[in-house]
Formats: C-alpha cells, sequence, structure tokens
C-alpha cells in the first residue's frame, strides 16, 4: 500500500515500523472474511482492511475523529487477521500505533474514561481485585443480573501446591485476575509439572503483564508493569530457570512481546528479548515431557474452545488438543474453532453487546458436540463463556490435574523425571 506519512506522523516512536505494516498490506480483503466483528456488523471500517485504511489515513495527516475511535475500539485484536493475511501484516502492532495516536487527540466521554481508568485501577492488582470479587460475592443476590454474571458461578476448593524439590525449575506469572476467578489454576499446572519432575518457584515481586494498562489508553504504564516484571524474574533466569510458563494465553502473547515492545529501551531491550525466548504456555512445556507417565485416568468428554492469543497470536492452534488426546481425553468436534468468544480482555466490559453476541455463538459452536465440559486456556475466555451460565467452563489443566493417581502410585513417574 503506498504511503506518505505527514511530518507530525514521522516524528512518532514507531513511525517507521507504521510505514513499513501499511506498505505491506496489499489490501485484498482475505482479513475481512475471518474478522469477527465485520461478520456481526458488516461494516468494512469494522474489518482490519477498514480499520488498516483509517489508521493510514490518520497518519497521513487526516484528524481522528470520535468515529475513528469507534471503529479501532470495536477491533477485538483477536488476530484472527493474522493468520489469514498472506502478506504477514502485523496488524496488532499497527493497531497499537493507531489507537495510541487517537487516544491523544480524541478526548473520550466521561462514562468511558472512569469505566476505563477504574480497570486499570483494579484488574492490574491482584489483592485489590480479589478483595472486590469476594465483597461482590457476599452481597450478589442484590446486585444486578449483568454483575452477578461476571462472578465465578461456584466456590473453588483451594489444593494445596507442592513444595520446590526438583533439580528443574521454572517461573509461572501468577496473573491479576486469575487468583480470584480461577485461583486453582496455576496450582493444578504446578502439580501436574511436579509430577514430571519440575518444579515452579515464585517470583512475589511480578505482578499483571501490563496487557490491560496497555490496551487500554495507558501504554506507557503496561510497559512500565513489563519492566518490573522482568526486573522480578531476571535473578532466577540468570539462576537458570527453564522457562517463565503461562497458563494465561493472553498474558503469555503480551509476554512474548517484550521484546519487540522494549526494543527500542537500552537499559531493557537484551532483557527483555531472553525474557520473550524464555516465554511458553503451559501447553509447550507439557507436549514435550513423557505425559504417558502421569498415569492420567480420563472419562469425560471435553469441547476445547482455542482462545485467540493461543492460535493466533502464540500459533498453537491444536497443540492442547493434541495432548489430552495423548492424555486419554474424549474431545468434541468444535466447528470455527478459529473464531473469537468476545472476551478479548476488557472487551466484554468495554464493548458488552457486541462481546456477548459473539460469547453466544461461540457457545452454540462449543456445545454442538455435547461436551459434560468446555476447557479453554485463558481465564478471560474462561470466565466469559462461563458468565453465560451455560455448560461449565474450566481451565484444561484443572481437569488433567484431577485425573492424577494418587501419590503412592505416581511415585514412579517422579523417579523417573528426576532421573532425567
Amino acid at each position: 500500500m503506498q504511503t506518505n506519512l505527514s511530518e507530525q506522523a514521522k516524528r512518532l516512536p514507531r513511525a517507521d515500523e507504521a510505514e513499513r505494516i501499511l506498505r505491506n498490506c496489499v489490501h485484498c480483503g482475505f482479513c475481512t472474511a475471518t474478522c469477527p466483528t465485520y461478520q456481526l456488523l458488516g461494516d468494512e471500517l469494522d474489518g482490519p482492511r477498514g480499520r488498516i485504511y483509517l489508521i493510514k489515513l490518520l497518519l497521513e495527516g487526516q484528524p481522528p475523529t470520535a468515529s475513528t475511535q469507534t471503529h479501532l475500539d470495536r477491533c477485538l485484536s483477536c488476530r484472527n487477521c493474522e493468520t489469514t493475511c498472506p502478506s504477514g501484516v502485523e496488524y496488532h502492532n499497527l493497531l497499537d500505533i493507531g489507537r495510541a495516536v487517537v487516544d491523544a487527540q480524541v478526548p473520550r466521554p466521561l462514562g468511558e474514561r472512569l469505566l476505563r481508568h477504574g480497570l486499570r485501577l483494579f484488574a492490574p492488582r491482584p489483592a485489590l481485585f480479589k478483595a472486590l470479587t469476594r465483597t461482590a460475592r457476599a452481597f450478589r443476590p442484590l446486585l444486578p443480573k449483568p454483575m452477578q454474571a461476571k462472578l465465578p458461578r461456584h466456590e473453588a476448593v483451594l489444593k494445596p501446591r507442592p513444595k520446590v524439590q526438583h533439580a528443574r525449575r521454572v517461573l509461572m506469572l501468577e496473573g491479576c485476575v486469575q487468583p480470584a476467578l480461577s485461583p486453582n489454576t496455576n496450582a493444578a499446572a504446578a502439580r501436574v509439572l511436579d509430577r514430571l519432575g519440575i518444579s515452579v518457584i515464585a517470583a512475589r515481586e511480578a505482578g499483571c503483564c501490563g496487557a490491560v494498562d496497555y490496551h487500554l489508553d495507558a501504554q506507557a504504564r503496561g510497559l512500565a508493569r513489563a519492566r518490573r516484571n522482568i526486573d522480578a524474574w531476571w535473578p532466577a533466569v540468570e539462576a537458570g530457570a527453564e522457562a517463565i510458563v503461562q497458563t494465561a494465553s493472553g498474558c503469555g502473547a503480551f509476554v512474548r512481546d517484550y521484546g519487540h515492545l522494549l526494543a527500542a529501551d537500552p537499559a531493557y531491550a537484551t532483557k527483555a528479548a531472553r525474557i520473550s525466548e524464555l516465554t511458553r504456555d503451559l501447553v509447550q512445556v507439557l507436549r514435550e515431557e513423557p505425559l504417558e507417565q502421569l498415569g492420567i485416568q480420563a472419562d469425560q468428554r471435553l469441547a476445547f474452545h482455542c482462545p485467540c492469543t493461543l492460535q493466533h497470536a502464540q500459533k498453537l492452534a491444536g497443540a492442547v488438543e493434541s495432548v489430552l488426546q495423548r492424555l486419554g481425553f474424549s474431545l468434541a468436534s468444535v466447528p470455527d474453532g478459529h473464531l473469537c468468544c468476545g472476551s478479548a480482555g476488557t472487551y466484554s466490559l468495554t464493548q458488552p453487546l457486541l462481546s456477548r453476541q459473539l460469547r453466544d455463538n461461540r457457545l452454540n459452536a462449543l456445545e454442538s458436540g455435547n461436551p459434560e465440559v468446555i476447557v479453554t486456556a485463558n481465564i478471560g475466555c474462561q470466565h466469559h463463556l462461563d458468565s453465560a451460565g451455560r455448560t461449565p467452563v474450566r481451565h484444561w489443566i484443572e481437569l488433567v490435574d484431577e485425573a492424577l493417581p494418587n501419590l503412592s502410585r505416581a511415585t514412579g513417574a517422579n523417579d523417573a523425571a528426576d532421573a532425567r
């Protein structure tokens, strides 16, 4: 695509990157066919090609409007278009650049500003978010039904984590909302890894990955959180930690981008690149291990929802399904598995109508094979799909953990793993 950036745009920190991405786009429209918002709304400006054109006009000097902001806001950042694109257009990076320019010039209505500020205030702080969730659950019957649906349906029974006892060690990002909404997920991952001879070590100073701030008009704050996490993880990285494991694919996709996002930071560029290299979704770690030694006894029929951040951002489509099948789980067929559920981080709160439409469409596809449970690999998708109150939705590692034999029967697997 021919471009002619304005003098003002040329002074942007990521101007060269924006121009390169724009020039890679051949305007073929293949992306439009797989865009969830275009499928719902049928508006060219609510598809990737239209949004790219809006950003092009913006960077060429056309003033942004509230309409421009609306069309960019409606994007889920699902990156389905990137999987489809024959030219390798890095759409999500261009969208980040365009959104930052628009948000700096177009004031949001008060209600939107308050919502986004509240999300940035509560979501990235695990203790605060957990306290808020507990309070809301105590007053659940008094809350409006839309707010009730945002709360977990069932109280989790917490199980202990194994002690650090193996020579092989990994870090794990605890996440910000997951400890409150699905507190057993990381513990289940730690127990399964322990059976394979891998210990999870804590990095208490690490916090939110930064995605919430970064995608809600506060990119500088999001990058500051990234730097804090790098500092928290670095001692363990230097001590030989094999990986930084993510159980939430949304967090994993953002952490994998640290190297790119901090490439121009002389103090953090090298470390950020190393962190990105070490970042692994949980399935990437498990699929390399002798899973058959776990002795899993699985008899449930599952439907797997593959999060956009797993299949389109991390390019791990089919990975979880393969692991579950190796472990003996029965998987129902799911049509249109490439489509988004509408969670998309905070999208379910900032774009509730579109989000609910996408959720219900996704659930119809997931339930078409009559599964007992729907499983996924991202807390946002899990909570959003489960909020419909239909088939239970859980993280896949919890079902693996529950199917583990008791410890006395698993001793042989631990011994074999330690011997490697």
